[in-house]
């Protein structure tokens, strides 16, 4: 009390209050941008109000010929809105928007408005097998060789690192594993590698050591140039075929890198066993798969899933309309997924929890499974069904991505917002 009553006395007192308050609205703001998403998706020919408030202002502008009405009024070249109002957004078609965040006048963020066509496709929930070639051999680790004199050397020391990227190997492209052994047992002098890290291109020389066991050059790194498992498809468009899957990318056990595609398959399978989930220990479904019934081309690996082209006939369903973040609410919901030989069933699970605008977009819904066949069968979420479409009032809001480890009964899901493919 004597601290603040000292200030008071001299004066000080106002100026300390002011301070507390602009750290405390600066430190909101700051905490604002940090949350606030990078893209924000709207379809067209519909009207759509988001409640950010927050104390941040906003410049819209567009540069493609959709006619778009930014809070009622249409806009033409650019405008400024205050984020701590309701927003209304609406385009009569396709297009996308700039908007510039700014506080207290200074720039801050630049948000992608993307407005999505008006969509509807066939909710799956089909295990298929999962095939992905990778663009060059990942890097996972390093290791050691032991030359004619008993020395053990890591040739590749300070050299190379877990996740890097091989594309070429003496000027020859690396298409798998095999080649860049060739190349390497075959070689005179060093080997010039070259690759990319962290997407940045880079080479490097490397000398190998004739192994004492085997009378071969290595050059001691392990590496992988293909991967393969069981994942659920989310979603196909009835027109063009295209589909989603799994919800998050593919990542290298190893380098925990999502793995970038060369090409890839996913081919028929059927659940042969189920391997329940217990705390602690995921569980996993267990099919087989018939490497002989390629039934799509994956063309793309991202932190939203995978996508592609497959056969149009492979699934047959519904059509249903997707829905946006902003119609998902907490509540009574189901997936769609398969669980046993290629039945597609329905279960029905609650929606804890929705986060709007999390920065981890896998994660933007907790859900909890609560149909009694389900539980028994699985004990909850396991291995394999990531891509089980969720669905909420007549629409496809979501899929399932993880399983919370410690209770399998719940996870998370993504927004299907975030699995759209336009292009």
């Amino acid at each position: 009390m004597r601290f603040f009553y000292g200030l008071l006395r001299s004066g000080k007192f106002y100026v300390f209050f002011i301070a507390v308050v602009f750290s405390t609205v600066l430190g909101k703001g700051i905490l604002d941008f940090m949350m606030f998403p990078d893209e924000i998706h709207v379809i067209a020919g519909k009207e759509h109000s988001f409640d950010f408030n927050v104390p941040v202002a906003a410049t819209i502008s567009k540069g493609d010929k959709a006619v778009v009405n930014i809070n009622k009024m249409e806009l033409t070249e650019s405008v400024s809105v205050d984020l701590d109002k309701p927003l209304y957004v609406w385009s009569d078609s396709v297009c996308t928007m700039d908007m510039k965040l700014s506080f207290m006048g200074i720039p801050m963020k630049d948000v992608k408005v993307s407005v999505l066509p008006h969509t509807r496709v066939i909710p799956c929930g089909k295990t298929v097998g999962v095939r992905i070639d990778t663009d060059g051999v990942i890097v996972l680790g390093l290791g050691e060789v032991e030359n004619s004199d008993g020395d053990e050397l890591v040739p590749c020391d300070g050299k190379l690192v877990s996740g890097d990227v091989l594309l070429k190997a003496n000027g020859k492209e690396l298409t798998d594993k095999e080649t860049l052994i060739s190349v390497v047992e075959n070689s005179e002098g060093a080997v010039r590698l070259e690759g990319k890290r962290d997407e940045k291109p880079f080479f490097s020389d490397i000398i190998p050591v004739s192994d004492k066991e085997t009378g071969k050059r290595k050059i001691g790194i392990w590496v992988r140039d293909s991967t393969q498992g069981i994942g659920t498809l989310t979603y196909i468009d009835k027109e063009t075929g295209r589909f989603a899957a799994l919800g998050h990318g593919i990542v290298d056990v190893d380098t925990k890198q999502i793995m970038k595609v060369k090409s890839g398959d996913i081919m028929k399978s059927e659940v042969s066993s189920v391997k329940k989930g217990e705390s602690g220990i995921p569980g996993e479904l267990l099919g087989d798969i018939d490497k002989n019934k390629v039934v799509g081309k994956i063309e793309q690996n991202s932190e939203h899933g995978i996508f592609g082209v497959c056969d149009k006939d492979f699934y047959y369903g519904e059509e249903m309309p997707v829905a946006l973040q902003g119609e998902v609410m907490e509540g009574k919901a189901y997936i769609l997924s398969n669980v046993e030989g290629d039945k597609v069933e329905k279960f029905e699970i609650y929606i804890e929890s929705v986060n709007r605008y999390n920065r981890d977009s896998s994660k933007s819904m907790v859900l909890r499974i609560v149909d009694k066949r389900l539980l028994e069968k699985t004990n909850g979420i396991v291995q394999g069904m990531s891509g089980s479409p969720i669905i909420q009032n007549g629409k496809l809001i979501g899929a399932v991505t993880h399983v919370f480890v410690r209770e399998p009964s719940k996870g998370y899901g993504i927004f299907i917002e975030n699995m759209l493919r336009t292009e």
